[in-house]
């Protein structure tokens, strides 16, 4: 992930209100940052977003749970038309990339290609954007996404 991307998804981590554990999750942080700065807890979290992003971004060893919700963070701060093109072209209901449905059925690798293929001919996203996307998809659920992965791999080679 680029250092700029981390950033972006260390400042959505921190801005983040609403999902389930965030405050867990972000004690957890604040703890950890806490103890390689050698500064109090209180202290950590008085800092400004921007400072607490940084420290955060920097480091590289993060539970799974803190990597995992800074990457869902990133994408519904900063990819949702992204992530709504990619459910439409699948004919997933979603919420602006919020799927709606209780139980989505993994999509079949055809339709994960036809829907990659949607949106790189769209041209109205980075490529680098539509493949980290992806990825993060696969990593976040691989059962329902393991087509994603199969696509990727396919194009790789």
């Amino acid at each position: 992930m680029s250092p700029e991307r981390r950033k972006r998804a260390a400042e959505a981590f921190w801005r983040d209100s609403e999902s389930p554990d965030i405050q867990v999750q972000q004690m957890e942080v604040i703890g950890t940052l806490a103890r390689r700065l050698n500064f109090r807890t209180k202290s950590i979290q008085s800092l400004p977003l921007e400072r607490k992003a940084r420290h955060l971004a920097q480091l590289n060893d993060v539970s799974d749970a803190v990597a995992m919700r800074a990457l869902v963070a990133y994408h519904f701060a900063d990819q949702r038309p992204l992530m709504g093109a990619f459910l439409d072209a699948l004919g997933l209901a979603h919420d602006n990339g919020l799927i709606t449905a209780e139980d989505v059925p993994p999509p079949t690798r055809a339709q994960v290609q036809s829907a990659v293929d949607a949106l790189r001919q769209a041209g109205h996203f980075p490529s680098e954007d539509v493949e980290f996307y992806l990825r993060t998809l696969a990593s976040l659920d691989s059962e329902t996404w393991a087509n994603v992965d199969a696509v990727l791999q396919a194009q790789e080679a």
